[in-house]
């Protein structure tokens, strides 16, 4: 039985965008994991020229730029974000040759291309890293990163009781030329992490350097991997007395921890801010916003208040909102998540930046249909209760609506246009992600949601390169989600994102005003205003079925009714007649 209806419009905005005509104020943006999106010369590994081959898919899909994860060179002990050189590309991937003809190429096709960044550490096979270990202690090439001794007799002990976030201890031991142990080093992820001294001018200046290399190369912008991580607290304190000081759990990611958000880092990132400011083209009539190179931390930072300190005006341009990425599944949570989202960032002039999936977290599709309210799992195992995939589908696709028809950026993760499953029943011996091994297999890491993309059905590798075996298994059902199975198709989730997109960029709602609506309840309803553009409404039911308004003219829905029934789990624009 249908809900009655009040839809009641508020009589002021509750979010009005900051006028200004800044691309990254309102753009979407498409994560390519380069592992995964195309393998150009069939060795299982997807790479450059396999990006470059494909870069019109994403124009036609209508996104505005791409944001690409790291490419430089390196082991791979993390896939790419142990970084080796900052300055040329890894051979799995191709070479600098092959960055510039993508940057010519997507700039060609009116799309921007945003590169990772890594600051917190590099791979321990850098040459920073390799000069460090043979200079030896007290030396300016071990300042660059976090060595320290050891405590006990004879040093040892770990410096302080820090955990990795890929599990196990923090501090790795070193040995010199003899064998003879002596310092300990930091990295916060993986032993073949060592963390950098942000405290060090020399680190300082490399990376400003760095900076102006991939700028000058033409990139528009970067996503600075763990943004909140670069500054540790002086004296490196115990994070268990910090935590039970500051009333604080003990987890890893808290960012009450003294490894996570200090205030150092505002300082750094005033200094980086400046650089992509210097870049910015001026016209014959004065400053183009149009030409902004811009950066997105990645910080999983809260309260929101907190998080909004990274974008103010000197600072970050986005960051991106985790929050609302972890919001369960319930109309009041949504709300207050969006609410509170728009409040932090509207006091510091900041876009809010809204994100669903990445290449760390359980695909969305997935994710939205384990029970509501649970901690978010880092992965899932063919043992472990599988998520039901029809549920899973039709809540991605309703968040996304609503997503997309906020005011503000937002990011889109590969593959999710094709509604893609997180790999649920991956086998364990296929793992690669370090998590699995330095958890002693209690986790199953991130490699579910990394499985290559599938372009079609019926090709090797479902299209993803000629090799049979990619780096990462893909399971049976990418075949029937590939684009060429869904391209053209009416009702298929690629035709929706398509569809979505269109009427996003067209109705410009990225730089709209957003205003509540007391809707039927368990909905979460607003009006997304810009001058010279029809109001457009949005509104995702949680609850029970309900009805839109006699009044209301679809333009875009979630589910593939034709009528004015609001069912369960799914999101409506509409304008009113």
């Amino acid at each position: 039985m249908s809900q009655t209806t009040t839809w009641n419009s508020q009589s002021a905005p509750a979010h009005d965008q900051t006028p200004e005509a800044e691309w990254w104020r309102s753009s979407t943006i498409y994560q390519v994991y380069p592992r995964s999106w195309v393998d150009s010369n069939g060795d299982g590994v997807g790479d450059l020229p396999g990006i470059t081959s494909k870069l019109p898919y994403l124009r036609d899909l209508g996104v505005d730029a791409l944001w690409i994860s790291p490419f430089y060179r390196s082991p791979m002990a993390d896939a790419g974000y142990d970084v080796a050189d900052y300055r040329d590309i890894d051979p799995l991937f191709g070479s600098l040759s092959d960055a510039d003809d993508l940057i010519a190429r997507a700039h060609e096709l009116d799309l921007r291309v945003i590169v990772d960044l890594v600051p917190n550490h590099s791979s321990d096979e850098h040459e920073w890293f390799k000069a460090a270990l043979a200079a030896g202690p007290g030396s300016p090439e071990r300042e660059r990163y976090m060595f320290r001794d050891g405590k006990g007799e004879n040093g040892e002990e770990a410096p302080n009781d820090w955990k990795a976030i890929f599990g196990g201890n923090a501090w790795t031991r070193v040995t010199d030329a003899d064998g003879n142990p002596e310092q300990w080093y930091l990295h916060l992820f993986d032993p073949k992490q060592p963390d950098f001294n942000w405290n060090n001018e020399a680190v300082r200046a490399e990376f400003l350097s760095i900076l102006r290399f991939w700028l000058d190369r033409g990139v528009d912008g970067f996503r600075v991997d763990v943004a909140h991580s670069l500054v540790k607290a002086e004296g490196l304190p115990d994070h268990s007395a910090h935590a039970k000081m500051a009333g604080l759990s003990d987890a890893s990611h808290d960012n009450g921890g003294p490894m996570w958000d200090q205030d150092g880092v505002h300082e750094i990132y005033r200094a980086w801010r400046e650089v992509l400011d210097s870049y910015n083209p001026v016209d014959a009539d004065g400053y183009d916003s149009a030409g902004d190179r811009a950066m997105c931390a990645e910080a999983w930072v809260n309260p929101p208040e907190r998080l909004a300190r990274y974008v103010r005006p000197d600072e970050f341009h986005q960051a991106f909102n985790f929050a609302f990425l972890e919001t369960p599944w319930r109309a009041a949570d949504m709300r207050e998540s969006i609410t509170s989202s728009y409040a932090s960032n509207d006091a510091v002039g900041a876009p809010t930046t809204w994100v669903l999936s990445n290449h760390d977290v359980v695909r969305h599709a997935t994710r939205l249909a384990l029970p509501i309210g649970e901690p978010r799992p880092n992965g899932i195992r063919a043992e472990d209760p599988q998520p039901d995939a029809a549920l899973g589908l039709r809540r991605a696709k309703a968040a996304t609506a609503l997503e997309l028809a906020l005011p503000g950026g937002a990011y889109l993760y590969q593959g999710e246009e094709l509604g893609l499953p997180e790999h649920t029943t991956m086998a364990d011996e296929a793992r690669q992600d370090p998590t699995w091994e330095r958890s002693e297999h209690t986790e199953a890491g991130r490699d579910g949601c990394r499985v290559p993309m599938p372009w079609a059905k019926d090709a090797p590798s479902f299209g993803f390169g000629s090799a049979d075996a990619p780096w990462l298994p893909q399971p049976d059902v990418y075949g029937d989600l590939a684009v060429d199975q869904q391209d053209g198709v009416p009702g298929s989730t690629l035709e929706f994102y398509r569809h979505m997109l269109r009427e996003r960029r067209a109705r410009r709602l990225g730089e709209g005003a957003l205003t509540w609506v007391e809707g039927p309840a368990d909905t979460v309803a607003f009006v997304n205003s810009r001058d010279g553009h029809e109001d457009l409404w949005c509104v995702t039911n949680f609850g029970e079925a309900t009805t839109l308004p006699d009044d209301a003219v679809v333009v875009v829905r979630s589910d593939e009714r034709d009528d004015l029934t609001l069912p369960t789990d799914v999101t409506v624009w509409f304008t009113r007649a």
